[in-house]
């Protein structure tokens, strides 16, 4: 039995998943993001002494999914945005090599996900495929050969940091990055969010903050406005899509994060991409909606953790 976590931006995730890849039990706490980064792990250190506690199941590893360009080497956490304090520099295996004293990986929260839908999701069985997630931010993996492609720098995949300019005036909006004209300046939720407000003025007014399921209600409800942003989002993730497709030579993209909750919003404008701009192999670029949800990104880091102690998962 082995150990998965999700250190997510809001709350953390443990899961405890056993040899048939089953989640035999699982825990969660809100994130001390702005805290330190010490603070961080200790609480997926405690959560994970909680479980074993109540079950009566001790881990043979631990592996982490956390937000950030990650070493997964030296199982520190090499950048990080200011939305977690502490964090960038951070070497989290240090601390649970001193808490936990059992094998434990780091993995980037991007390619844990994918690494989830890999093992037990909509990416099963696929040897090259690249997946997306749309949450407060936008985040890229890419597997290729069998075989995650982190870069040389461990930052391959930043998908959300890429230039685009489908969407007309998408070239002044402002990114998390400082910059602007990116992937994440429209198809983050966080954007999708702020793009209706200027839309909508004054009508916008009673929509509660980060409830992107009220937005998508919206929409769905007859809301131009809302609908509109949904569908721009698309259009620019199937650009992105399709810029994979023809430099990687990719057929398969995976989409989830909180955002793919809306996923009936967002496909209309991506196939719309699609049609238009069809990859130059001609081979049809299959997109698919994640399946495991939530549980993605710490199922991948259990996957992770599996590797460890070479004992194979049945899917």
């Amino acid at each position: 039995m082995v150990a998965g976590v999700d250190i997510g931006g809001t709350s953390t995730l443990v899961v405890f998943v056993d040899e048939h890849g089953r989640v035999v039990a699982e825990r969660g706490g809100v994130t001390p993001a702005l805290v330190s980064g010490e603070a961080m792990v200790q609480l997926a250190v405690d959560l994970i002494a909680e479980l074993s506690a109540e079950t009566g199941l001790s881990p043979a590893s631990v592996g982490i999914g956390a937000a950030g360009v990650v070493d997964p080497q030296t199982r520190r956490i090499v950048a990080a945005s200011a939305s977690f304090a502490g964090w960038a520099g951070y070497s989290v295996g240090a601390h649970l090599d001193r808490e936990l004293g059992i094998p434990n990986s780091l993995v980037n929260d991007v390619n844990a996900f994918l690494l989830g839908e890999l093992s037990f999701g909509a990416a099963r069985g696929l040897d090259n495929v690249a997946g997306i997630t749309l949450g407060t931010g936008v985040g890229g993996a890419i597997y290729l050969d069998g075989a995650l492609w982190e870069g040389p720098e461990g930052a391959a995949g930043e998908l959300g940091h890429s230039p685009s300019y489908v969407v007309p005036g998408h070239g002044e909006e402002p990114c998390t990055c400082g910059q602007s004209a990116h992937l994440e300046s429209i198809a983050s939720g966080r954007s999708i969010e702020r793009r209706y407000r200027a839309r909508a003025g004054q009508s916008a007014a009673d929509l509660p903050v980060g409830d992107g399921a009220a937005l998508a209600a919206r929409a769905r409800a007859g809301d131009g406005a809302a609908a509109n942003v949904f569908a721009e989002a698309g259009l620019m993730i199937g650009q992105a899509a399709v810029t994979l497709a023809a430099t990687l030579d990719l057929g398969h993209l995976v989409v989830g994060g909180g955002v793919s909750g809306a996923w009936d919003l967002i496909e209309p404008g991506i196939r719309t991409y699609l049609a238009e701009h069809p990859p130059v192999s001609g081979r049809t670029l299959v997109i698919s909606r994640a399946e495991l949800g939530s549980h993605a990104v710490a199922l991948g880091a259990a996957s992770s953790a599996r590797a460890l102690v070479a004992a194979p998962v049945a899917g």
